[in-house]
């Protein structure tokens, strides 16, 4: 095989390159799955761990090495056991990325020739009146919606309901009189499927410090989970979206309306 060029003794191939490039990719995608986390400090714990040994190893300091060994021969194991939510969620992206890349491909397959047809009104656009609303009241609200199914295991927390979206059934379970206000609803389609379902909590602490659990659990349903939530504030009314892991804090309804227009259909 020829090689791309030469640095004295390092002889470079295209596939070397294309090895490093692939790699550092790998590396910055954990990263940005790590960022802010608690996990990221156990990540940065491992590796030192791993590089005290390595280097152990070289000064033949054979009663250390031999101690921090045990740790290292599991190290597999342990990453996979601390950091599971992580690979699930990596997966789980990786997953939903080739997923979307083919509906996409068919939308367009299928749609192309057609001229003059009408986009279809926003389904979630139902929610702003109440939003609006609850926002205005300061009734707190955590509204959970998108790539939803029914297997899906924060739905099963729930209380099954199934009942055509409304803004005005929307307001009523979060009524602090209404046994489903805790929790999050859960649409499902057009239909609300589910309330008073208990979502993940992030561990994420670049978080702002006003958050509270209901921004955190709408961030952690959002970092596990193709799905965005909206959360009304029951202390102060403000609204705030999440999606992709991603806290948008304090926004008013326009921003709202252009978050649901652009990502969710």
């Amino acid at each position: 095989m020829e090689y791309l060029f030469d640095i004295r003794f390092l002889d470079i191939k295209i596939w070397d390159i294309l090895d490093i490039l692939i790699v550092s990719y790998l590396i910055y995608r954990i990263y940005l799955l790590l960022k802010g986390s608690v996990a990221f400090n156990i990540f940065i714990g491992l590796m030192l761990l791993y590089i005290a040994w390595w280097l152990v190893s070289a000064l033949e300091m054979q009663l250390l090495s031999t101690f921090l060994s045990q740790f290292v021969s599991v190290g597999v194991i342990l990453l996979i056991i601390i950091f599971q939510p992580e690979i699930r969620r990596f997966l789980l992206d990786l997953g939903n990325t080739t997923l979307k890349q083919r509906s996409n491909l068919f939308e367009r397959l299928f749609t192309s020739g057609v001229h003059g047809a009408k986009p279809a009104t926003n389904r979630y656009f139902k929610l702003l009146p109440a939003i609006d609303s609850m926002s205005r009241n300061k009734v707190g609200a955590l509204i959970v919606f998108g790539h939803v199914s029914e297997s899906q295991p924060f739905v099963r927390t729930g209380k099954v309901i199934n009942a055509n979206l409304s803004a005005g059934l929307i307001e009523s379970i979060f009524q602090k009189e209404s046994p489903l206000h805790d929790g999050a609803v859960v649409l499902l389609g057009d239909k609300i499927f589910a309330a008073s379902c208990i979502l993940p909590v992030s561990e994420n602490a670049t978080l702002p410090k006003q958050a509270g659990l209901r921004h955190r659990a709408a961030v952690g349903v959002t970092e596990q989970f193709e799905v965005g939530a909206i959360v009304v504030s029951e202390e102060t009314g403000n609204i705030s979206f999440a999606s992709e892991g991603n806290l948008h804090f304090n926004i008013d309804m326009e921003t709202l309306r252009n978050f649901l227009r652009i990502k969710w259909k």
